[in-house]
């Protein structure tokens, strides 16, 4: 709708039901219907695919924050309108600077919510649907229902997960790969200036866990070293996080927010003046933002070969990009479908076995809980709220050699299995 004068000029008309008005789409149609020296080369120009986008294909975006926001704009100016979105957050006032689909009324409500309404409202005939929930909250027929799956998280659980998820939809027939139950996942990151983006096709290509070293594990620093006997930035930042913050209370009663500038700022005050007290260097302050929208349209129209499979940028010193492809693990614990090995000796303890499920950097698991079957009985032999069992010898729990283990965990949404082999 224009404005000239006095006079109002609608632009806007119904098509099939819709709000397609002539020229809508021109900019996706120069992609779709007609060739070109980049498409790919199996692609037919046709008016389908624009169809297809504009009304049957389904996208779900999760996390509605710094990426989500330019996930959700993107693809919607993209012709896609059948999209969801899951958040499990509300909207702070120090998302205001980034995530721009929110404003100063919105503090206190849900992302998703917000984030849709924002699309709906500006974007005439997109759908967005909101889902303020965790993704751990949809079951299989949820996910079932998407086309294509792509994430703007800061989460590697929760990355993990949602791997898990899509591996366990697939179906096999006589161990061959059934092509249509698989959903590609498009997955981005950003830190700084710098991001990644990676395209997954769960069960053909590499998954989360098949590059999983390429997340470093999470360390956590013994409280003693932190307070008494500093060595690394770290922790002289742990210090100032753990220690200081609760106690100095500098913005009242109220939590540390990462998202927060005004609260990373002391953080990384307090911590400068904890690493020259001990003689420290390297202490740096680093904030965090990304994009992959034009591979869910790669996917989606099947215009462009899709990237194959992982992309990083920097942007700090001009404009680099290197793009390289992740291998599949052949014992990959989510995706290679065959159990894994676990060496100890006879003579180990059960916390040998979750000390290496959570350090081991292809596993990095969180809180593991192993059952096994003995004398064709499940037997719990661990959960984190009742570790009586850590401590005790494989000869007491009567494992024995090629004890099959399941494991879960947070990481996942399906029991890995693990088989015990007893090393001399």
């Amino acid at each position: 709708q224009a404005t000239q004068g006095h006079f109002t000029i609608k632009t806007e008309m119904a098509v099939d039901g819709g709000y397609d008005w002539d020229g809508r789409w021109n900019h996706v149609r120069k992609f779709l219907e007609r060739p070109g020296p980049f498409a790919h080369p199996d692609f037919e120009p046709c008016t389908e695919s624009l169809q297809f986008l504009l009304e049957m294909c389904k996208i779900l975006v999760i996390g509605a924050g710094g990426l989500g926001c330019e996930l959700l704009k993107n693809l919607a100016l993209s012709g896609f309108r059948l999209i969801h979105v899951v958040d499990m957050d509300t909207i702070d006032i120090s998302n205001l600077n980034r995530q721009f689909l929110f404003r100063p009324k919105d503090v206190g409500r849900p992302k998703a919510e917000v984030a849709a309404d924002f699309i709906n409202n500006r974007i005439p005939g997109c759908k967005v649907v909101p889902h303020y929930k965790k993704i751990q909250d949809f079951d299989e027929s949820f996910y079932r229902q998407f086309h294509i799956i792509v994430c703007g998280l800061d989460s590697i659980i929760a990355r993990r997960w949602m791997n898990g998820m899509l591996i366990s939809l697939l179906s096999y027939e006589d161990g061959v790969l059934d092509p249509s139950s698989i959903i590609p996942l498009i997955d981005g990151g950003t830190e700084g200036f710098k991001g990644n983006s990676r395209v997954i096709l769960p069960g053909m290509t590499a998954c989360i866990d098949c590059t999983l070293e390429l997340y470093p594990p999470q360390i956590n620093f013994p409280m003693c070293t932190i307070a008494s006997m500093p060595r690394l930035p770290e922790h002289c930042i742990e210090y100032a996080r753990i220690l200081l913050w609760p106690k100095e209370k500098p913005f009242g009663e109220t939590s540390l927010d990462g998202d927060n500038p005004e609260h990373i700022q002391w953080v990384f005050k307090k911590s400068i003046e904890r690493a020259a007290e001990f003689h420290i260097t390297g202490v740096t302050y680093r904030l965090t933002q990304a994009a992959c929208s034009l591979e869910v349209f790669k996917i989606a129209s099947s215009a462009y070969i899709p990237l194959n499979n992982y992309l990083v940028f920097n942007d700090v010193d001009g404009l680099y990009t290197y793009t390289f492809e992740a291998e599949r693990k052949e014992n990959c614990s989510a995706c290679s479908q065959v159990p894994q090995n676990l060496q100890f000796p006879p003579s180990a303890k059960l916390q040998e076995v979750l000390e290496y499920l959570m350090e081991n950097a292809s596993l990095q698991m969180k809180s593991p809980a192993i059952t096994t079957t003995l004398e064709g009985k499940n037997k719990t032999l661990y959960l984190q709220v009742f570790n009586f069992t850590e401590h005790t010898h494989f000869f007491y729990l009567g494992l024995s050699d090629g004890q099959e283990l399941a494991v879960a965990d947070v990481t996942t949404p399906q029991t890995v299995l693990f088989k015990l082999n007893f090393t001399t």
